[in-house]
């Protein structure tokens, strides 16, 4: 199994860098990519260059049988921003988006440092940098700096929080019909912060109701989430905890706007009334509703894609 990590945004006519993680998480060379219709290879770093295309609203690469989204956006949107933006709270061991007006004309070649410490350039483009914090990386507020490699004096600095999340099991050993704990404890910040839990094992164990649930931590000094689960039968388990991040609505419609006319006929009118109600009505919860259902029923290719997409910019 692989992934592959696009920037948060791309910019029409642009280049841009791509990556492929292995199952892993170990950048992979020598993996064929198709963006936009065009073929790309990683080099022995795992990552590979693109242009992004100069028209439309989003783009979809795939590679070995999985396949991402990214947006595009209007190739002079980079002269309306200026500030240098990274997420509020943004989780140590999981990539995140670090956004500013222009990162210059090889946005592949920025350096990135957290608290001094270099961190991992994922993906690029010249509005955006996909990263990850280092190993030596602590939990709480943290100092990003980025410098171009090529283009001396192009600097830029933000801050944001980093956090630590640590899942526990209540049972280490498993009996069926046995009820126990999943808690996950966060270190580095105070606040009140959505963790999804994932169960990865659902033939072992059973959460109330899906195998994905969102939990809110209790925030405070001891920041925990806590989800129940029980035993349906004794055998190895897993499961994972990541941070959600704050939900995009504006991101979701333009992907399920996107993927509209890619809809069997069967289901174009349900895709078309989601991006509808979410314009009108801000429901996240019940957009979540039906793009989980209509994911489910949906073969891969970059109609689901794009739904995928669509759910993740409002988890």
């Amino acid at each position: 199994m692989l992934s592959i990590v696009l920037p948060a945004r791309v910019v029409a006519g642009k280049p841009a860098m791509l990556a492929v993680l292995g199952a892993n998480g170990k950048l992979l060379p020598d993996v064929a990519a198709d963006v936009a219709g065009t073929r790309v290879t990683t080099d022995a770093t795992g990552r590979a260059y693109f242009t992004a295309p100069a028209t439309g609203r989003f783009l979809v690469a795939n590679a070995s049988g999985f396949s991402a989204a990214t947006l595009i956006d209007a190739a002079n949107i980079t002269a309306t921003h200026v500030a240098t933006v990274a997420p509020e709270v943004a989780a140590i061991r999981e990539p995140f988006s670090i956004f500013t007006g222009s990162f210059g004309g090889n946005p592949e070649t920025a350096h990135v440092r957290i608290d001094g410490e270099p961190a991992l350039v994922l993906a690029a483009s010249p509005m955006c940098l996909t990263v990850l914090a280092g190993r030596e990386a602590k939990p709480g507020p943290a100092q990003i700096s980025i410098a171009s490699a090529v283009e001396p004096g192009l600097q830029w600095t933000a801050r944001t929080t980093l956090v630590a999340l640590h899942p526990e099991f209540s049972e280490p050993n498993t009996v069926p019909g046995q009820k126990a704990k999943i808690t996950v404890r966060l270190a580095g910040s105070e606040k009140r912060l959505r963790v999804a839990i994932e169960n990865q094992s659902p033939g072992v164990l059973r959460f109330a109701g899906e195998d994905i649930q969102e939990v809110l931590t209790t925030g405070g000094e001891e920041n925990i989430a806590q989800l129940e689960t029980q035993t349906i039968r004794s055998g190895d388990f897993s499961f994972t905890a990541r941070l959600l991040p704050p939900p995009n609505e504006s991101m979701a419609i333009i992907y399920l706007d996107g993927a509209t006319p890619m809809a069997p006929d069967s289901v174009r009118q349900n895709v078309a009334k989601l991006a509808k109600n979410l314009v009108r009505h801000h429901d996240l919860d019940s957009a979540r509703r039906g793009l989980d259902q209509m994911i489910g029923q949906t073969m891969p290719g970059d109609f689901r894609t794009l739904l995928l997409a669509a759910r993740e910019a409002i988890d």
